[in-house]
């Protein structure tokens, strides 16, 4: 195969993966995994990564403690298709946009839970509990869900105008319903506990301080931020004492998802929001770090921390994710790791690896669970303990946007062949939008198809859909770029390369087929005169 020829052979990983956990049985030590998830989380935002003002200590002592990646990728973006990445192993953007898990879908936490490992999720992520994504929190054993993040249809007040600071810039209450309901649920956030993030964080820390002596379960800690708005405690924003006494411009701590319309002023201070917030997330990281070094999990414990995306703070005069195409600030993630078994810290890891799609098979095979024939990630352990290549090649993207590989070296970005970006069709039995159901319009044109190889015999809904447009994105943007991350770092230069760009496109249709793209996604990317052909 051209660009997944480094997975290793089925029983070398196996065996490697049975000796580590009866080395941790050996030493009588438990068998136990803690996942720590934060949303939007940028790289470039942190010490490690070449950040040198942002105040975040405990990820600096995470990085002395674990195996830092610095060929992280996303996959399907954003948030929900990112979680079902993780939940089946498994690419899902080129056949459905934002929606629950299928019911043909396997799902990581589910197994471990059927295997006997006491899955429990701890979360302030209120895309759960929408129509969009109601099908994820039930797959564990056990759950938290702590109320009040950004839009979270919390608390109710009926009547009257809800304001926010004079002069606000930026989505304020009157920019829609959402925004409205963030400034009521502002109001019920008067201490530091009454974030959601410290609650999502106390909980976890609770699970961990009842069982650790335990043996066999596997806690997620997931929080929202530091996803926008970036609305953080004052005693956080101290660290940047110098930049807030000296600002004078408008309140402004959550970016519309547009072209940088605001001045250099504006820019600079929701960097420091940015900052003061992830300071937040770092402090509360820190409590995980405590609490493994209280009860010395170090020992016996995996510790994974991860995020879903990072975030465009006005680089490329843009602000936020997804309408633009996704560059490295949105891209390329932060991701950490401590493996008992192996015992590697402090060292970072080169080769290219995919969260999303890559800690299913990780967990399970960590717990002695094989995955399933459909799970396309791979097992991270001889990664983590050698820096061993397990792929040659990532696909990213969202559906209807570009389709996306990398290498590692070269970023190669796959436009639509025509304006309008058509063919495109949804595959899902769970037809809703993130925050409602898909109309009965497009329900009325459905065909009920025989679904993919994964589907698992299931026939499926096919609803057409559209490409993701937006007017800010240049022309040259919406067509097919490629950058040499060697030569141009920032991805500036849209290089014209043959050869480098015929080679790209191989591994971008091997990864296609392997995923079972829908034929349709090669007409729209025109594809379907290239050697290789899609599966039919």
């Amino acid at each position: 195969m051209l660009c997944t020829s480094g997975q290793m052979g089925y029983s070398r990983v196996w065996l490697f993966v049975r000796i580590g956990v009866e080395v941790l049985e050996q030493k009588g030590m438990d068998v136990k995994c803690v996942v720590v998830m934060f949303d939007t989380l940028n790289r470039r935002h942190l010490p490690g990564y070449g950040c040198d003002w942002v105040k975040a200590p405990n990820f600096e002592r995470l990085a002395e403690k674990s195996v830092q990646f610095n060929q992280s990728y996303v996959c399907s973006m954003p948030c929900m298709p990112a979680r079902r990445d993780f939940h089946t192993a498994r690419p899902n953007f080129l056949h459905r946009s934002w929606g629950p898990l299928e019911p043909f879908d396997d799902s990581v936490p589910e197994m471990l839970k059927e295997a006997g490992v006491y899955t429990h999720l701890c979360t302030d992520h209120y895309h759960y509990f929408e129509d969009g994504g109601g099908t994820y929190h039930n797959r564990y054993r056990s759950y938290e869900f702590n109320r009040g993040q950004e839009g979270d249809l919390w608390k109710g007040v009926v009547k009257g105008e809800v304001e926010g600071p004079e002069g606000y810039a930026g989505r304020g209450p009157g920019s829609g319903v959402y925004e409205r309901q963030n400034w009521v649920n502002r109001g019920y956030q008067h201490e530091e506990s009454d974030w959601p993030v410290a609650k999502t964080f106390r909980h976890g820390m609770a699970f961990i301080e009842t069982n650790w002596a335990e043996d066999d379960w596997c806690l997620t800690i997931e929080t929202f931020d530091p996803h926008e708005p970036f609305y953080s405690c004052d005693r956080y924003k101290e660290a940047y004492a110098e930049h807030y006494e000296g600002y004078r411009g408008p309140f402004f701590d959550w970016p519309e998802y547009d072209r940088v319309k605001e001045g250099d002023e504006a820019v600079a201070h929701l960097r420091y929001e940015y900052a003061s917030l992830v300071s937040m997330c770092d402090a509360k990281l820190g409590e995980v770090l405590d609490t493994f070094d209280r009860y010395e999990l170090w020992e016996d414990t995996m510790l994974v921390v991860w995020t879903d995306h990072g975030f465009m703070l006005g680089e490329r005069d843009m602000w936020a994710k997804c309408w633009m195409p996704f560059y490295d600030e949105v891209a390329r993630t932060p991701f950490y790791v401590w493996d008992p078994r192996c015992g590697k810290k402090g060292e970072v890891r080169e080769s290219l690896v995919q969260p999303a799609i890559d800690l299913g098979p990780t967990l399970l095979r960590y717990f002695g669970v094989e995955g399933t024939k459909d799970m396309l990630g791979k097992d991270l352990a001889e990664v983590i303990e050698n820096d061993e290549v397990v792929r040659e090649a990532g696909i990213f993207g969202m559906h209807g946007g570009h389709v996306n590989v990398t290498d590692g070296r070269y970023v190669y970005m796959r436009g639509a062949a025509e304006s309008t970006n058509q063919p495109l069709y949804n595959y899902t039995l769970m037809p809703t939008h993130m925050r409602g159901f898909v109309g009965c319009d497009v329900l009325g044109e459905a065909e009920l198809v025989t679904g993919f190889g994964f589907m698992k015999g299931c026939k499926v809904l096919k609803l057409a859909a559209k490409g993701w447009e937006h007017p800010g994105v240049s022309e040259q943007e919406r067509g097919t770029m490629l950058f040499d991350l060697a030569k141009d770092a920032g991805q500036e230069v849209n290089i014209k390369d043959e050869a480098v760009e015929s080679r790209m496109v191989d591994c971008l249709i091997e990864l296609m087929r392997e995923a079972e793209a829908p034929s349709e996604q090669y007409e729209r990317l025109g594809l379907n005169n290239k050697k290789t052909q899609p599966i039919d």
